[in-house]
């Protein structure tokens, strides 16, 4: 095969937003630079404006900005979420990465 394959940062953080709304117990995702709090949660039509990727050494990091259901556990939906994200990230995009991190900003009755 002489051509390559790129995926841009976008794409990543859409595979990656939409993987985290497959976990139970996550409403949504919360835009990362609200500034005073959180206004709104969005649906999975903008799933990548609650991830941020970034660069770690020649690799890719994550962070998600997550909205979890009240009554489940926390810590419990965000190692869900980092596990799902990992492994979906490296079997549909061929990406290890460096760091997935999950950022509770929010908590809605469902």
């Amino acid at each position: 095969m002489n051509g390559s394959i790129q995926i841009t940062e976008a794409a990543l953080a859409s595979l990656i937003g939409l993987t985290a709304h497959e976990i139970p117990g996550v409403v949504g995702m919360a835009p990362s630079n609200l500034k005073e709090g959180l206004s709104r949660v969005l649906g999975r039509a903008n799933v990548s404006d609650g991830v941020v990727i970034s660069r770690d050494g020649g690799r890719y990091a994550a962070d998600l900005y997550v909205v979890v259901a009240y009554g489940v556990s926390i810590p419990t939906v965000a190692r869900n979420i980092v596990e799902r994200v990992e492994h979906t990230v490296k079997t549909q995009a061929g990406i290890e990465l460096a760091a997935a991190r999950v950022h509770a900003v929010g908590v809605q009755r469902v």
